[in-house]
């Protein structure tokens, strides 16, 4: 049988519309939680191939110019691009693996966050439901670099980029890690630009820092509570949807301090949920924008606030300052000043 090389891995990645493709050695994950590391899932495990996935930069069009919300979620979020476009590749790539007789194990890249309060279930083992941080896994294969935000920057595209994987026992050569720094600049754009307060400014002090391999990335200490409430639907400032629905509602994201998971607890019921239907709601939703985006969506998750800051803000800030490849004939994404709604919605 040929020997499987890691440029024949990258080659026909690509093939499969995978736009970027990284490899890490098992070792970049030493100092990984039991229930993150790869090897949890495949003790067997050598390496992590890593691929991403573009975002197209006019999902956002319509949310940035507050005027058409389903592309986002549909082809650049949950829908289309995490359930089916990066999957296929993924899984034809997993496939090429293991015609050369190496297991390989295609990874969807479940939140960390929804692992279970469960024990091993067997000896030794980490305990159910594994989840690798696939962030740090494209920076551990190379592929980038955690920005300020929490957000992975990657050098073609900046932010604009969905993340996946395939965990193999093939010993591939790895690609070198890229220096922290080289792409964030700490310029405080997607501080700036969050509706909710949820990226902290750098003289707060407030970091998360990992080492692979004598490297350290550093990052903000989001508070993800204020974040869920702004991305999943929970922020007035960020949804006319929640202005339509509920006339004299008054609620302020950047003041709360709760966790990401009561925030998710807050949001899900409340853009999905029905009542009953009324002469003054016919549809029978809670809010009915945003029950239709997620169906659309593919019935999954759902993005209402956009990533205001910590994505559109921080690629244009990228883009026109030539840290990234990927460029555009019309410049600036962001055209006009900048649109954000009351915490407080008009009475009837």
């Amino acid at each position: 049988m040929a020997t499987l090389t890691a440029q024949m891995v990258k080659d026909y990645a690509r093939k499969q519309g995978l736009d970027l493709v990284g490899i890490a050695n098992i070792e970049r994950f030493k100092d990984a939680p039991k229930r993150m590391h790869p090897a949890s899932i495949f003790p067997g495990a050598r390496s992590v191939i890593v691929v991403a996935r573009r975002i197209l930069r006019g999902n956002w069009r319509g949310i940035e110019e507050g005027t058409y919300w389903p592309n986002y979620t549909y082809f650049g979020y949950h829908g289309l691009l995490n359930s089916f476009f990066i999957p296929r590749g993924v899984y034809e790539t997993a496939c090429f693996v293991e015609d050369f007789g190496w297991e390989a194990v295609p990874y969807y890249p479940g939140p960390p966050e929804a692992q279970p309060p469960v024990g091993s279930v067997r000896p030794g083992a980490a305990a159910p439901d594994v989840h690798m941080a696939i962030r740090i896994v494209g920076v551990a294969g190379g592929l980038g670099e955690m920005g300020w935000s929490k957000v992975f920057l990657t050098k073609k595209f900046g932010p604009r980029v969905r993340l996946s994987a395939v965990i193999t026992d093939a010993e591939l050569e790895p690609d070198p890690l890229v220096e922290p720094g080289s792409l964030c600049n700490r310029c405080m754009a997607c501080t700036k630009g969050c509706p909710s307060n949820a990226i902290p400014h750098i003289k707060e002090g407030k970091t998360v820092k990992i080492q692979i391999e004598g490297k350290t990335y550093e990052w903000g200490d989001v508070d993800m509570g204020r974040c869920t409430l702004s991305y999943h639907g929970g922020d007035p400032r960020v949804s006319p949807f929640i202005h339509k629905s509920f006339p004299g509602y008054e609620f302020d994201a950047s003041k709360q301090s709760i966790s990401e998971d009561m925030a998710y607890k807050l949001c899900w019921p409340f853009s999905q949920g029905k009542w009953r239907r009324t002469e003054e709601d016919h549809s029978g939703y809670i809010i009915e924008g945003h029950a239709k985006i997620k169906e659309w969506g593919g019935d999954g998750s759902y993005g209402i606030g956009g990533s205001r800051g910590c994505m559109r803000s921080c690629f244009n800030y990228l883009e026109k300052s030539g840290k990234i490849e990927q460029t555009f004939e019309n410049g600036e994404f962001i055209k006009r000043p900048r649109w954000l709604l009351s915490h407080k919605t008009e009475s009837k």
